[in-house]
């Protein structure tokens, strides 16, 4: 029988999240370094106090029973876009981190293509404050680079952003960088991890270009992989790759999606590399024949690709080519999907729902919940240099999301906590289901009941060049 109480017997009431200071996860199977284990978990002060069978609930502890559940460190998404400042009517801190935390992703690392743009550490700092203020996940964001805020970067302090983004690609506004003086200044001088969307911006231009020629009537979604194609994926993550070894630059590139790319990633684990990969949970579900079904729903930079891509991405996941996954998550209202192929905006919703995609690949026997594990919030943790996460180890920011394998999730427009209020992913059903979400220490979701008086906290980065 599954129990949620306190030593005294007492159920948990909305508004105890708010105040609490210890919690015991009893009964739980422990998904954690590579392995799987019985235990409890005795949470306190925010962080892992004990993990071991068999531990006596301290007075007025709040207890969760979790006999047959599964216990993983929470979701570390590492590419997500909140849309706060200046594109609220998309998404917000607030509402956006409330869908991630009921989704089992307890932290998140924001980009910098908002309104306006966060190129300043000035802007970075705003940014914090409003988290502070708003967020029920843990928090960081990036400084976006442009052609000419090399000086703003080389100011960065340790642990003052997750990373230096870089479009290598159309990008809005000032945030596409295209001057080959300014990448090397970024990649020789950054003294932070560097993030890059690599697609190369003149294929693209010229595809388009091609195919409108090709097709007077105009374009459909489907033309959407040979508009930004493998050739501009590649073009542009190769250059990456090579400015960051000749200049021996910490990179992480972002959502890949082509087989070729793989070429370019060694195997092994995330904490030995100076450059690591990363696959979003979109391209390891669709391929290019769901643009028939879906169309402009699954629009994304960079495209969703072929199944024989796909096939790629995921054999490169279990080899350990690609570090990390992710989920780029993009709100954008339906108005602005539902217009014509090149007119609609890109980027899916999908931060409540990658944890159990994952899921489904485990099932499918894709992944094991050991790799989930790790490609989720161990490998993050390392490749990023987080500071006392990613891991369930005492000493460490309690930090935990518990699934019940027992229970189907289904996806409904109605059980959506986006603020754009849709999601690619309406109708279908993915085994297992969060059952909690452990944020800092804090109970923040339970049995479908959020807590949201928390406040997750900053994320901390160690020294990273």
């Amino acid at each position: 029988m599954l129990v949620v109480g306190t030593a005294f017997g007492l159920s948990l009431r909305k508004g105890f999240a708010s105040v609490m200071e210890t919690l015991v996860v009893k009964n739980a199977r422990l998904v954690n370094e590579g392995a799987i284990r019985d235990t409890d978990i005795l949470m306190r002060g925010g962080r892992f106090e004990k993990i071991a069978p068999g531990i006596s609930p301290p007075l007025n502890a709040r207890i969760v029973d979790a006999e047959g559940q599964f216990a993983l460190p929470g979701v570390i998404d590492d590419q997500v876009h909140f849309r706060e400042p200046g594109l609220t009517r998309k998404g917000e801190i607030a509402t956006e981190s409330r869908a991630a935390v009921v989704g089992g992703v307890t932290s998140f690392m924001e980009m910098p293509n908002v309104d306006p743009a966060t190129t300043t550490r000035d802007a970075l700092r705003r940014k914090y404050e409003r988290a502070a203020e708003v967020s029920l996940a843990n928090y960081a964001f990036y400084l976006g680079a442009t052609n000419d805020n090399i000086d703003e970067i080389k100011q960065l302090g340790v642990g003052e952003a997750c990373g230096v983004k870089v479009f290598m690609g159309a990008s809005t506004g000032s945030l596409l960088v295209d001057d080959p003086q300014a990448l090397e200044r970024i990649f020789a001088e950054a003294p932070a991890l560097i993030a890059t969307h690599c697609e190369d911006n003149a294929t693209i231009r010229a595809n388009l270009e091609r195919l409108e020629a090709e097709n007077p009537g105009g374009l459909s979604p489907g033309d959407h992989p040979r508009v930004r194609s493998a050739e501009a994926c590649y073009l542009s993550s190769s250059l990456a790759v090579s400015l960051a070894r000749r200049h021996d630059a910490r990179l992480h590139v972002l959502h890949l999606t082509t087989a070729r790319e793989m070429e370019l990633f060694e195997r092994g684990p995330a904490a030995g590399k100076r450059v690591t990969a990363e696959v979003c949970v979109h391209h390891l579900h669709f391929t290019d024949a769901d643009y028939v079904r879906l169309g402009n729903r699954i629009k994304c930079n960079p495209a969703i690709k072929s199944g024989a891509d796909r096939a790629a991405l995921r054999a490169a996941l279990r080899d350990d080519r690609i570090d990390v996954v992710a989920t780029d998550h993009a709100p954008h209202l339906l108005e602005e999907k539902d217009v014509p192929y090149v007119q609609a905006a890109a980027g899916l919703p999908l931060v409540q729902h990658s944890l159990l995609m994952l899921l489904a690949l485990q099932r499918e026997g894709l992944l094991t919940l050991e790799d989930v594990a790790r490609k989720t919030s161990h490998a993050v943790a390392d490749s990023y240099r987080l500071v006392e996460r990613g891991y369930v180890r005492e000493g460490y920011w309690a930090d935990l999301t518990l699934i019940d394998p027992d229970r189907t999730t289904e996806v409904t427009r109605e059980s959506l906590r986006y603020k754009c209020g849709w999601s690619p992913l309406e109708g279908c059903r993915f085994p297992g289901a969060v059952r909690a979400t452990v944020v800092s220490g804090q109970l923040v979701w339970l049995d479908g009941e959020l807590f949201d008086q928390t406040r997750g906290q900053r994320l901390a980065f160690g020294a990273q060049r």
